[in-house]
């Protein structure tokens, strides 16, 4: 997609939804009317943006259908009600009822967010749903956000994405050093601590950072919303695999307080939604992600490049030590979270090693096939 087309077309869509949003920011609870109920959700991501935003449009879609119109939802953009970064205050502060971003952003409400989201070198997006939905991880995290008076759910992911855009070419950790670059969650630490400058920024934002000067590399979800972003038109070096945040988790966040105005019928609506949109994400990403980096080759010939071991093995190492000091630094909720995510990375990963992993490194071996 072209940026400049992109953009163009998202502002024009956020013209025409500002005077609802006018109307909306005035109003502090939900409209209720004959049992009908109204919630605003606000989003970290820019109006359209392939995955993340129309995820966001298709959960509200769902909901809204899925209850008849007893719970709709209403869906604002970053900036059209508050700033993409401002998420979880606008939830908590009643600003909204509901918002669509990632743990990744919120980790200076607590460290232990970021296992909600994705740890360096931690599990993959199967290993991570699996446990979520059975191994206890969602208990975990309703404990966690409820210390907040919210309510998460997961409600997408965006699969294995890129280490990230680089303006030039990386060849040894040296290379790293004094690169400001922007990165969520806990890759943030880890590339600090191989000398990297990390930063966070809202997505739609990136791209004029990269283009001034003020970033020299960046990463956000993959080809599609990064070609989308126009990354691409600054950087030109594309480096993977995306050990900082593989399988990222994004997620809904929900006002305990309207939460628990709901019916159990319509809980039960909002949970499934939620669920399956989980899916229809990682779907939609492997989808529009494998087109686009074939248009990034061939026609803006783009260079994937894989990163070099001495990097990975630094980037490892770094990632290590960052974890253990991130675990004395969280109080007794966020160790038992901490201990029960890396407990479930050992548990499934001895499975992965003969399912997935085997099955992908046999297909890369070299035969004649169809």
């Amino acid at each position: 997609m072209n940026r400049r087309a992109f953009l163009n077309k998202s502002a024009g869509k956020a013209a025409v939804l500002a005077a609802a949003t006018t109307a909306a920011a005035t109003v502090s609870a939900p409209a209720i009317s004959q049992g009908r109920i109204e919630w605003r959700m606000v989003t970290a991501w820019p109006k359209g943006l392939p995955g993340l935003g129309t995820g966001a449009e298709r959960l509200a879609q769902r909901i809204t259908q899925m209850s008849e119109g007893r719970l709709t939802v209403r869906v604002f953009a970053a900036g059209e009600l508050v700033p993409g970064l401002q998420t979880f205050e606008a939830v908590q502060n009643g600003t909204a009822e509901m918002a669509h971003d990632t743990p990744g952003f919120h980790l200076g409400k607590h460290r232990a967010f970021g296992y909600f989201f994705s740890a360096p070198f931690g599990m993959s997006y199967t290993e991570h749903v699996a446990w979520l939905e059975y191994g206890g991880g969602q208990e975990l995290w309703d404990e966690l956000s409820g210390q907040f008076g919210l309510k998460s759910f997961a409600v997408g992911n965006i699969g294995t994405p890129p280490f990230g855009w680089f303006k030039k070419e990386l060849r040894t950790v040296a290379d790293l050093k004094g690169v400001r670059m922007r990165m969520p969650g806990l890759g943030a630490e880890m590339i600090r601590r191989v000398g990297a400058v990390p930063t966070l920024m809202a997505p739609g934002d990136v791209f004029p950072a990269l283009q001034s000067g003020a970033l020299d590399a960046a990463e956000f979800t993959g080809p599609a919303n990064d070609m989308a972003l126009g990354f691409h038109q600054v950087c030109k070096f594309y480096y993977w695999p995306g050990i900082q945040k593989q399988g990222a988790i994004q997620q809904a966040i929900i006002s305990q307080k309207a939460w628990n105005a709901l019916s159990p019928s319509l809980k039960a609506i909002v949970e499934h939604a939620c669920q399956s949109c989980h899916q229809d994400m990682l779907a939609e990403y492997n989808w529009i992600n494998a087109r686009a980096s074939d248009t990034l080759r061939q026609k803006h010939g783009i260079k994937f490049l894989r990163l070099p071991d001495e990097i990975l093995s630094a980037l490892g190492t770094a990632a290590g030590e960052l974890l253990v000091d991130e675990r004395a630094k969280l109080d007794p909720l966020g160790r038992k979270i901490f201990d029960a995510y890396f407990a479930a990375r050992n548990t499934t990963s001895a499975l992965t090693e003969v399912s997935d992993r085997a099955m992908f490194n046999a297909r890369s071996l070299k035969f004649k096939y169809v």
